[in-house]
């Protein structure tokens, strides 16, 4: 894994490009709705090692392991939270199978479903979960940790508590929030992002939001509270359901790339896509910042 040090010499470069979606490629490539991912994709790895191979085509650097929800707390429910580090290693080293020449990131998100994951009586149990996922993708050879969509403070700090009794590197995170710049829980989300940056994270933002003429602002306002490489990784808009039960999102590549080069001007410098992205959105990004 990176150090901390090894990881901000490489953000110090400039503007970085992340991967974009993997959840909704995958259901759109076979997976079925409401099932573990993290089993699935172990089962059927062709769909993952093609769209993450089509992210580093595209120009992504940066790409994140299927490991969203691979914490034993979630795994529980298809009974395998006794192979949480053996899966977590798994889905690493298929990453990095696909994606040879990129940076690979072990993929932490928020455990809201299964716990209140606000509630400080529940810290313990967080981190619990969190070291032994991380313990996973350490020993699977990670380059570095992002928490993402995460709702609570809370739960970074649970993340960063985690990283450091498990002696990780390099860590970023980024949450689910509201154009005005609020989490969903409520807090303000600049000085949560100030306070990560004093505790040591190396990279924070957003993700999961919806890209629209609103999301340039959001990472103008942010950018006033941090100095650490501001991570901008929204939707392709906003989602309809269609007859199959699939969601489609509002935004072409031409448009999402335009809206992403806003926000690069306004001072993102890690750069990606979330739901309804696919690599051809993330190549357009890429050519919109280096035409």
């Amino acid at each position: 894994m990176l150090t901390k040090q090894e990881f901000r010499a490489f953000l110090a470069q400039g503007i970085h490009f992340l991967d974009g979606a993997t959840g909704s490629n995958l259901r759109n490539a076979g997976m079925p709705k409401g099932c573990c991912t993290e089993t699935w994709v172990l089962e059927h790895p062709e769909p993952l090692v093609a769209l993450q191979r089509g992210y580093a085509q595209a120009g992504s650097q940066i790409i994140y392991a299927p490991t969203f929800q691979a914490q034993p707390i979630a795994l529980k429910a298809v009974g395998m939270e006794h192979q949480t580090e053996k899966i977590n290693e798994a889905l690493v080293a298929l990453s990095r199978s696909a994606a040879p020449d990129c940076l690979i990131a072990g993929d932490i998100t928020t455990l809201a479903t299964f716990c209140e994951s606000w509630n400080p009586d529940c810290f313990e149990l967080l981190v619990e979960n969190y070291r032994r996922q991380i313990r996973g993708l350490v020993d699977g050879g990670a380059d570095l940790l992002v928490g993402e969509t995460l709702l609570y403070p809370q739960e970074a700090e649970a993340i960063l508590t985690a990283a450091e009794l498990e002696q990780a590197g390099a860590l970023m995170f980024s949450f689910t929030m509201q154009a005005d710049g609020s989490l969903f829980s409520g807090a303000d989300a600049g000085k949560v992002l100030r306070e990560l940056e004093e505790a040591g994270a190396d990279a924070v933002g957003f993700n999961c939001v919806a890209a629209d003429m609103m999301t340039p602002y959001l990472v103008s306002k942010l950018r006033r509270y941090t100095s650490l490489p501001l991570i901008c990784k929204p939707n392709a808009g906003i989602p309809t359901i269609n007859e199959a039960g699939i969601a489609e999102y509002n935004l072409s590549r031409d448009a999402f790339a335009e809206i992403m080069k806003q926000c690069a001007d306004n001072g993102a410098l890690l750069l990606g896509g979330c739901c309804g992205t696919t690599p051809e959105y993330i190549a357009a990004v890429k050519q919109a910042i280096h035409p």
